[in-house]
């Protein structure tokens, strides 16, 4: 058989396949990372969601600590926000919103406040003097103290309590006394009794290096001025001022006017380097499905204890687009939504030299399209997978050996076991009969008995064509490989007449229709014409259906296996995630060779929907979920009565499929095919024979070990063990075998392995 060679050490760039524009408008899709609607709504940007959840668990000093990122007067703001939050809710849309505020005001009484910072902390060098009373100058004074200006505050009240109580009549006794408390606590110089008149403004500019002043004080002293409202900013006067009425208005326009002190203090044009302040739009997706608490909690006169503010927390859905990542064992696996994943991708492809870290995630996705359904933006995960692959095998980055066993295999089924023949007695024939290359190594006595009733009841001749239809080359993004397989399938198709061509597998109907001027019907959809033939029986207890990702798109061939499985009797349950929805198994996409682990939690998380037995449409998903230990029937097994029992490992698999090409031969054709005998006898232990499943060792591979053996007398012998190691180089791997030999031409096998290595002999 044909072998397919290793990269070479060094490579030229061929083709870039991906580029950033393309990456970044698939990334774009991705809304995982964008802010729920209340933090969205929020100017201040307080991580509501956060908060919610610290407050829901108990935790009212992390509660705290994040509302305190966005409040320095924690009481102040809680009690009088206006709370656009709330109106952005999305429980809103059908119950009662989220009671955000009253809980805020819980968190900012019942929580640990922060302890200052140190006296010795690092003082900025600029200095800057607050003007005036009111909402803005206190949350501004605040803002700064925080950042660490050296700050003078100067008013015209007599003392800290009256200047607290401008504008913060809504507070009750206990939260204007604790906000007084905190208030005291900040490094801040306060002047109290000042007359702010120009002259006093014109005396402090020349003290200080940035001079903020209260709306009020602007309005008094200046007229005609005009502040600059994204930066509260009044260019004219060279003053950083307050604007607008409100809790919220004053509250977010102190943290603008901190901002613009800090690029005044740096000698900075204040309009540059600003970031993106205030409320913003998201396109964040919720699944409201989940949603049980409608209603709130009433918020009693004196506010929520903090068993109701912890109860009416709880009711916050925590929204997050999480839909893939609920579905896909893939993204599951790498904790990482597509958005993130696919920009490290991205990224692993352009690198020029070293270690390509990102190989395997991306040779781990099935390549389904399941995320593409169920994202609310169709991100597509296996796109960015497949070109990523196809880029790597394009410019000789991409290593053979994930997907060099798969490959090799599709070989061996269009080579040594590749089979088109007429009907006996046709020379070009209406139909052709593709049942799919594991259909063949998994089920070889269903095959032949479909081949069989569809000769018998379709007229015009039925060819048989046993093969691999070139999803394995298109998988591992080897494209030219895939285009020499659909060239050699075209050729073999066209000698048979350009039949109709009869599928078995809807991944290889998704291959073939690919293929221009093919007519591709299923197997299924004619057998729902026809009529099932006799013979066929359903499962004695209710199964459930799984939908094979090759027929995610294709409503048509769901509703007729389902039509079929009813007509055989069988009590179908419809489990979550079916249809258009279905996880994949873990075959796809080559998962299973290039990432064995996260193949496994792919058919667990295939598994997980139901306790009852599995039927499938897909060879691969039967064998899958067999290997897993659970019942599993192929539709095509049960309307012909057959049986194909415990999964074949991989030696068996390639035997089945010589052996039904030579059985059809003989029986059909009368062609008789030569046997390969071999002049020893060989046995394997169960742990040798599972050991060589797991690592993809063929009985071939063993005996061409055992051949070089007996004919060069080479072996280690393990005096531990008492076990004899041979070896020979196949293909790109060198094969290990650990065997005895009992007497001259008998040899039981006890391990085997591989290794990508040459072993070289030195001479002398």
């Amino acid at each position: 058989m044909a072998q397919i060679q290793e990269r070479g050490s060094t490579h030229v760039y061929k083709v870039n396949k991906i580029s950033r524009e393309e990456i970044e408008g698939m990334v774009s899709l991705c809304v995982y990372e964008q802010p729920p609607f209340c933090n969205a709504a929020c100017p201040l940007k307080l991580d509501t969601r956060a908060m919610l959840a610290a407050a829901a668990a108990g935790n009212f000093k992390k509660a705290l600590q994040l509302y305190e990122k966005i409040a320095v007067f924690p009481l102040i703001l809680s009690h009088g926000c206006e709370a656009p939050c709330e109106g952005k809710c999305r429980l809103g849309e059908i119950g009662d919103a989220v009671a955000i505020r009253a809980v805020e005001a819980a968190v900012s009484r019942f929580g640990e406040a922060a302890r200052s910072g140190s006296i010795f902390r690092t003082k900025k060098k600029k200095t800057v003097a607050v003007l005036g009373s009111g909402l803005f100058p206190l949350f501004l004074a605040g803002e700064l103290e925080k950042k660490a200006y050296p700050l003078t505050v100067f008013c015209e009240q007599a003392d800290l309590n009256a200047f607290l109580r401008c504008g913060t009549e809504f507070l009750d006794e206990k939260a204007f006394q604790l906000e007084l408390k905190r208030l005291k606590a900040k490094d801040i110089d306060f002047v109290f009794n000042c007359a702010i008149t120009e002259d006093f403004l014109e005396e402090k500019r020349a003290s200080f290096d940035v001079l903020c002043a209260s709306e009020t004080v602007t309005k008094k002293l200046f007229p005609a001025a005009k502040c600059l409202p994204d930066l509260m900013y009044c260019e004219a006067e060279k003053l950083v001022c307050g604007c607008g009425e409100g809790v919220m208005a004053a509250a977010f326009g102190a943290k603008k006017a901190a901002l613009t002190v800090d690029r005044l203090a740096q000698n900075l044009d204040p309009r540059n380097t600003r970031g993106q302040e205030g409320a913003v739009e998201t396109s964040l997706y919720t699944d409201l499905a989940a949603a049980t608490a409608l209603q709130r909690e009433p918020v009693p006169p004196e506010g929520y204890s903090k068993e109701l503010a912890m109860a009416e927390a709880a009711r916050c859905l925590q929204c997050r687009c999480e839909e893939c990542l609920k579905s896909c064992a893939f993204l599951q696996h790498y904790k990482k939504h597509p958005g993130l994943l696919a920009k490290e991708i991205y990224n692993n492809t352009q690198i020029i030299m070293g270690d390509h870290q990102l190989n395997k995630p991306m040779n781990s996705c099935s390549l389904c399209g399941q995320c593409t359904v169920v994202c609310p933006n169709g991100f597509d995960m296996a796109h960015v997978c497949h070109l990523a692959r196809q880029n790597m095998v394009s410019t000789d980055k991409m290593p053979l050996a994930p997907h060099e066993f798969a490959l090799m295999d599709m070989l061996f089924s269009n080579n040594e076991a590749f089979l088109a023949r007429p009907q006996p007695g046709f020379e070009r024939c209406r139909y052709a009969f593709f049942p799919g290359c594991q259909a063949v190594a998994i089920a070889p006595e269903t095959v032949k008995a479909a081949y069989l009733d569809l000769c018998e009841r379709l007229e015009g001749g039925v060819a048989l064509i046993l093969g691999c239809c070139g999803a394995i080359g298109d998988w591992a993004g080897r494209t030219e490989l895939e285009e020499q397989t659909r060239e050699f399938l075209d050729r073999e198709l066209s000698k048979l007449g350009d039949p109709i061509l009869i599928v078995g597998c809807p991944s290889c109907k998704k291959e073939w229709s690919s293929h221009p001027g093919v007519q591709v019907v299923g197997i299924w959809d004619l057998l729902l014409k026809l009529g099932l033939p006799e013979g066929g029986h359903g499962l004695a207890r209710p199964a459930a259906l799984h939908d094979s990702c090759g027929a995610r798109g294709d409503a048509e061939t769901q509703n007729a296996i389902r039509q079929i499985a009813r007509q055989l009797g069988c009590e179908l349950i419809e489990t979550p995630y079916s249809g258009d929805r279905s996880p994949c198994c873990g075959y796809g996409g080559l998962s299973a060779y290039a990432n064995p682990e996260v193949a496994s939690e792919m058919t667990e998380k295939c598994l997980e929907r139901s306790d009852a037995p599995y039927i499938s449409y897909c060879m691969a998903c039967r064998d899958r979920f067999a290997r897993q230990g659970r019942e599993s029937r192929h539709i095509l097994e049960l309307v012909y009565g057959t049986d194909a029992g415990a999964p074949p490992d991989i030696s068996e698999k390639r035997w089945n499929r010589l052996s039904l090409k030579k059985e059809l031969l003989r029986d059909l054709w009368q062609e008789e095919t030569a046997e390969m005998k071999l002049d020893f006898q060989l046995n394997y232990t169960d742990e040798a024979r599972k050991m060589m499943d797991a690592r993809m060792i063929l009985t071939d591979d063993v005996i061409d070990v055992l051949k070089a053996y007996r004919e060069t007398g080479e072996a280690i012998l393990d005096s531990e063990s008492g076990l004899l190691i041979a070896r020979k180089r196949v293909g790109n791997a060198t094969f290990w075998v650990k065997f005895t030999q009992e007497g001259e031409n008998s040899y039981t096998v006890h391990r085997a392995y591989s290794h990508r290595m040459q072993v070289v002999k030195r001479e002398g």
